[in-house]
Protein backbone atom coordinates (compact mmCIF):
# COMPACT_ATOMS: atom_id res chain seq x y z
CA UNK A 1 0.00 0.00 0.00
CA UNK A 2 1.74 3.25 -1.24
CA UNK A 3 0.49 6.63 1.29
CA UNK A 4 1.49 10.47 0.68
CA UNK A 5 3.95 11.32 3.63
CA UNK A 6 4.70 14.74 4.06
CA UNK A 7 7.60 16.03 6.64
CA UNK A 8 10.53 18.98 6.30
CA UNK A 9 13.92 18.85 5.03
CA UNK A 10 14.47 19.83 9.16
CA UNK A 11 17.16 17.51 10.93
CA UNK A 12 14.83 16.33 13.10
CA UNK A 13 12.71 15.20 10.54
CA UNK A 14 14.95 13.42 8.35
CA UNK A 15 16.79 11.79 11.38
CA UNK A 16 13.30 10.20 12.70
CA UNK A 17 11.85 9.30 8.78
CA UNK A 18 15.06 7.89 7.25
CA UNK A 19 14.45 4.37 8.30
CA UNK A 20 11.09 4.18 7.33
CA UNK A 21 11.62 5.73 3.97
CA UNK A 22 14.72 3.84 3.43
CA UNK A 23 13.16 0.44 4.40
CA UNK A 24 15.39 0.05 6.78
CA UNK A 25 12.89 -1.47 9.35
CA UNK A 26 9.95 -3.33 8.35
CA UNK A 27 7.57 -1.28 7.25
CA UNK A 28 4.69 -4.05 6.97
CA UNK A 29 4.14 -3.44 3.23
CA UNK A 30 4.00 0.33 3.59
CA UNK A 31 5.42 2.24 0.55
CA UNK A 32 5.77 5.99 0.86
CA UNK A 33 5.60 8.53 -1.82
CA UNK A 34 7.33 11.53 0.31
CA UNK A 35 7.23 15.68 0.05
CA UNK A 36 8.96 17.39 1.62
CA UNK A 37 8.12 21.05 2.66
CA UNK A 38 8.82 23.77 5.52
CA UNK A 39 6.17 23.09 8.17
CA UNK A 40 3.74 26.24 7.45
CA UNK A 41 3.38 24.92 3.86
CA UNK A 42 2.80 21.27 5.57
CA UNK A 43 0.02 22.47 7.82
CA UNK A 44 -1.80 24.31 4.43
CA UNK A 45 -1.51 21.19 3.28
CA UNK A 46 -3.15 19.44 6.18
CA UNK A 47 -6.35 22.05 6.01
CA UNK A 48 -6.65 20.93 2.46
CA UNK A 49 -6.36 17.27 3.73
CA UNK A 50 -3.43 16.12 1.01
CA UNK A 51 -1.81 14.34 2.40
CA UNK A 52 -2.06 10.70 3.80
CA UNK A 53 0.38 11.01 6.96
CA UNK A 54 2.08 14.37 7.66
CA UNK A 55 4.04 16.49 9.95
CA UNK A 56 2.63 19.74 11.71
CA UNK A 57 2.66 22.13 14.28
CA UNK A 58 0.52 21.43 16.70
CA UNK A 59 -1.00 24.78 16.29
CA UNK A 60 -2.42 23.90 12.89
CA UNK A 61 -3.62 20.36 14.25
CA UNK A 62 -6.24 22.27 16.40
CA UNK A 63 -8.06 23.02 13.25
CA UNK A 64 -7.63 19.42 11.77
CA UNK A 65 -8.11 17.03 14.25
CA UNK A 66 -11.51 16.14 12.34
CA UNK A 67 -9.59 15.12 9.43
CA UNK A 68 -6.28 13.32 10.96
CA UNK A 69 -5.68 11.51 14.19
CA UNK A 70 -2.46 12.15 16.42
CA UNK A 71 0.26 9.13 16.14
CA UNK A 72 1.99 8.36 19.22
CA UNK A 73 5.21 8.94 17.74
CA UNK A 74 7.62 11.43 15.94
CA UNK A 75 6.39 14.30 17.72
CA UNK A 76 8.34 17.44 19.03
CA UNK A 77 8.12 17.93 22.33
CA UNK A 78 10.47 19.12 25.10
CA UNK A 79 12.23 21.35 27.60
CA UNK A 80 14.35 23.96 26.36
CA UNK A 81 13.11 23.66 22.83
CA UNK A 82 11.13 26.60 22.19
CA UNK A 83 11.06 29.55 19.72
CA UNK A 84 13.60 32.68 20.33
CA UNK A 85 12.73 36.16 19.76
CA UNK A 86 15.32 37.97 18.02
CA UNK A 87 16.73 41.52 16.42
CA UNK A 88 19.78 43.11 15.91
CA UNK A 89 18.94 46.00 18.57
CA UNK A 90 18.18 46.08 22.14
CA UNK A 91 14.29 45.73 22.27
CA UNK A 92 13.13 45.23 26.01
CA UNK A 93 10.32 42.72 27.27
CA UNK A 94 7.95 45.65 28.28
CA UNK A 95 8.56 47.27 24.60
CA UNK A 96 6.66 43.99 23.71
CA UNK A 97 4.25 43.66 25.83
CA UNK A 98 3.05 47.03 25.17
CA UNK A 99 3.04 46.68 21.28
CA UNK A 100 5.51 49.49 20.83
CA UNK A 101 8.86 50.32 20.27
CA UNK A 102 11.58 53.53 19.81
CA UNK A 103 13.11 53.26 16.83
CA UNK A 104 16.31 55.20 15.34
CA UNK A 105 14.18 58.58 15.49
CA UNK A 106 12.94 58.09 18.81
CA UNK A 107 9.34 57.46 17.23
CA UNK A 108 6.67 55.64 18.65
CA UNK A 109 5.64 52.14 16.92
CA UNK A 110 4.42 48.92 16.66
CA UNK A 111 7.22 46.69 15.87
CA UNK A 112 6.45 44.63 12.85
CA UNK A 113 7.37 40.92 13.31
CA UNK A 114 8.66 38.24 11.27
CA UNK A 115 6.83 35.03 11.79
CA UNK A 116 7.31 31.35 10.60
CA UNK A 117 3.68 31.05 9.55
CA UNK A 118 0.39 32.18 11.15
CA UNK A 119 -0.84 28.21 12.23
CA UNK A 120 2.95 27.41 13.63
CA UNK A 121 2.96 26.74 17.51
CA UNK A 122 5.92 29.40 17.54
CA UNK A 123 3.05 32.16 16.87
CA UNK A 124 1.22 30.12 18.88
CA UNK A 125 3.44 30.78 22.06
CA UNK A 126 4.26 34.25 20.61
CA UNK A 127 0.31 35.71 21.19
CA UNK A 128 0.54 33.90 24.69
CA UNK A 129 3.35 35.51 26.03
CA UNK A 130 2.53 39.13 24.05
CA UNK A 131 -0.92 39.48 22.97
CA UNK A 132 -0.16 43.19 21.99
CA UNK A 133 2.76 42.07 19.53
CA UNK A 134 0.08 42.08 16.51
CA UNK A 135 1.88 43.64 13.82
CA UNK A 136 3.47 39.87 11.78
CA UNK A 137 4.06 39.47 8.33
CA UNK A 138 4.65 35.78 7.20
CA UNK A 139 7.85 34.42 6.12
CA UNK A 140 9.64 31.06 5.44
CA UNK A 141 11.30 30.42 8.79
CA UNK A 142 14.82 30.58 6.80
CA UNK A 143 14.31 33.82 5.85
CA UNK A 144 13.90 35.30 9.05
CA UNK A 145 17.15 36.51 10.17
CA UNK A 146 17.86 38.03 7.04
CA UNK A 147 14.85 40.09 7.01
CA UNK A 148 15.81 41.54 11.19
CA UNK A 149 19.44 41.81 9.69
CA UNK A 150 18.29 43.82 6.69
CA UNK A 151 15.42 45.66 8.39
CA UNK A 152 12.47 44.17 6.89
CA UNK A 153 11.30 43.49 10.19
CA UNK A 154 12.21 44.81 13.83
CA UNK A 155 11.76 41.54 15.31
CA UNK A 156 12.14 38.02 14.31
CA UNK A 157 10.39 34.71 15.65
CA UNK A 158 13.13 32.08 14.84
CA UNK A 159 12.77 28.05 14.98
CA UNK A 160 14.69 25.17 13.96
CA UNK A 161 18.84 25.41 13.40
CA UNK A 162 18.08 29.25 13.57
CA UNK A 163 18.27 29.10 17.40
CA UNK A 164 22.30 27.75 17.12
CA UNK A 165 23.04 30.56 14.34
CA UNK A 166 21.49 33.73 15.18
CA UNK A 167 24.10 34.84 17.70
CA UNK A 168 26.93 34.88 14.64
CA UNK A 169 25.40 36.76 12.71
CA UNK A 170 24.77 39.55 15.42
CA UNK A 171 21.52 39.18 16.05
CA UNK A 172 20.27 39.58 19.81
CA UNK A 173 18.13 36.87 21.67
CA UNK A 174 14.78 39.23 23.37
CA UNK A 175 12.92 36.26 24.98
CA UNK A 176 13.05 32.38 24.80
CA UNK A 177 9.15 31.50 24.32
CA UNK A 178 9.53 28.12 25.39
CA UNK A 179 11.18 29.58 28.90
CA UNK A 180 8.18 31.52 29.14
CA UNK A 181 5.76 28.48 28.12
CA UNK A 182 7.68 26.15 30.78
CA UNK A 183 7.65 28.92 33.71
CA UNK A 184 4.02 29.06 33.39
CA UNK A 185 3.25 25.67 33.09
CA UNK A 186 5.51 23.47 33.84
CA UNK A 187 5.08 20.80 31.17
CA UNK A 188 6.99 20.29 28.00
CA UNK A 189 6.41 22.24 25.03
CA UNK A 190 4.38 20.59 22.63
CA UNK A 191 6.13 21.72 19.01
CA UNK A 192 5.17 19.35 16.09
CA UNK A 193 3.46 15.74 15.73
CA UNK A 194 3.03 13.23 13.10
CA UNK A 195 -0.71 12.53 12.31
CA UNK A 196 -2.49 10.17 10.01
CA UNK A 197 -5.57 11.30 7.96
CA UNK A 198 -8.77 9.49 9.31
CA UNK A 199 -9.99 8.09 6.02
CA UNK A 200 -7.22 5.56 6.46
CA UNK A 201 -8.55 2.46 7.42
CA UNK A 202 -7.85 1.91 11.58
CA UNK A 203 -5.48 -0.92 11.02
CA UNK A 204 -3.58 1.15 8.47
CA UNK A 205 -3.33 4.23 11.23
CA UNK A 206 -2.17 1.29 14.06
CA UNK A 207 0.40 -0.09 11.50
CA UNK A 208 1.81 3.83 10.81
CA UNK A 209 2.17 4.16 14.68
CA UNK A 210 4.25 0.75 14.57
CA UNK A 211 6.15 1.23 11.81
CA UNK A 212 7.19 4.99 12.91
CA UNK A 213 7.78 3.80 16.11
CA UNK A 214 10.40 1.40 14.58
CA UNK A 215 12.07 4.03 12.52
CA UNK A 216 12.25 6.35 15.21
CA UNK A 217 14.48 3.87 17.61
CA UNK A 218 16.05 2.91 14.71
CA UNK A 219 17.50 6.18 14.17
CA UNK A 220 18.35 6.21 18.14
CA UNK A 221 19.88 2.73 17.84
CA UNK A 222 22.02 3.77 14.46
CA UNK A 223 22.64 7.55 14.61
CA UNK A 224 24.85 7.50 12.07
CA UNK A 225 22.93 5.77 9.78
CA UNK A 226 21.09 8.42 8.16
CA UNK A 227 23.67 10.80 7.70
CA UNK A 228 24.33 11.51 4.18
CA UNK A 229 20.32 11.58 3.85
CA UNK A 230 20.07 13.83 6.70
CA UNK A 231 23.03 16.12 5.07
CA UNK A 232 21.62 16.14 1.46
CA UNK A 233 19.00 18.23 3.65
CA UNK A 234 21.08 20.47 5.35
CA UNK A 235 23.30 22.05 2.47
CA UNK A 236 24.03 25.00 4.50
CA UNK A 237 24.72 23.00 7.77
CA UNK A 238 27.31 22.14 9.50
CA UNK A 239 27.28 18.42 11.00
CA UNK A 240 27.51 19.79 14.98
CA UNK A 241 24.58 21.79 13.89
CA UNK A 242 22.97 19.18 12.67
CA UNK A 243 23.18 16.99 15.32
CA UNK A 244 22.56 19.46 17.75
CA UNK A 245 19.38 19.86 16.04
CA UNK A 246 18.46 16.32 16.17
CA UNK A 247 19.47 16.10 20.15
CA UNK A 248 17.03 19.26 20.84
CA UNK A 249 13.87 18.41 18.92
CA UNK A 250 14.10 14.49 19.16
CA UNK A 251 13.62 12.66 22.37
CA UNK A 252 11.81 10.30 24.53
CA UNK A 253 8.28 12.07 23.56
CA UNK A 254 9.76 11.05 19.39
CA UNK A 255 9.27 7.49 20.56
CA UNK A 256 6.03 7.55 22.44
CA UNK A 257 4.11 10.55 23.76
CA UNK A 258 2.89 9.28 26.98
CA UNK A 259 1.23 10.70 29.91
CA UNK A 260 3.37 13.66 30.28
CA UNK A 261 3.63 14.42 26.24
CA UNK A 262 -0.30 14.20 26.40
CA UNK A 263 -0.87 16.46 29.20
CA UNK A 264 1.11 18.65 27.16
CA UNK A 265 -1.00 18.75 24.58
CA UNK A 266 -3.95 18.77 25.72
CA UNK A 267 -2.64 21.93 27.93
CA UNK A 268 -1.61 23.55 25.13
CA UNK A 269 -5.07 23.44 23.33
CA UNK A 270 -6.86 24.48 26.49
CA UNK A 271 -4.96 27.58 27.00
CA UNK A 272 -5.37 28.29 23.20
CA UNK A 273 -8.74 27.56 23.68
CA UNK A 274 -9.31 30.28 26.54
CA UNK A 275 -7.43 32.26 25.07
CA UNK A 276 -9.61 32.57 21.45
CA UNK A 277 -7.16 31.59 19.57
CA UNK A 278 -8.46 27.75 18.41
CA UNK A 279 -11.77 26.60 17.86
CA UNK A 280 -13.40 23.75 19.82
CA UNK A 281 -12.15 20.88 19.45
CA UNK A 282 -14.70 17.87 19.53
CA UNK A 283 -12.65 14.86 18.27
CA UNK A 284 -10.48 12.30 19.86
CA UNK A 285 -7.01 14.11 19.53
CA UNK A 286 -4.80 10.28 19.45
CA UNK A 287 -5.13 7.22 17.63
CA UNK A 288 -7.51 4.87 19.53
CA UNK A 289 -8.61 1.23 19.21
Amino acid sequence: MKLTLGFSPCPNDTFIFDALIHHKIDTEGLEFDVFYDDVETLNQKAFRGELDVTKLSYHAFAYVADKYALLDSGSALGFGVGPLLISDVEISISDLENGQIRNSKSEIRNPVIGIPGKYTTANFLLGNAFPNATNKVELVFSDIENAVLEGRVDVGLIIHENRFTYQDKGLKKIIDLGDHWEKQTGCAIPLGGIVANRKLPIDVQHKLNRVLRKSVEFAFANPKSGLEFIRSHALEMSEDVMYKHIELYVNKYSVELGVEGRKAIKLLFDTALKNNFIPEIKEELFLTN
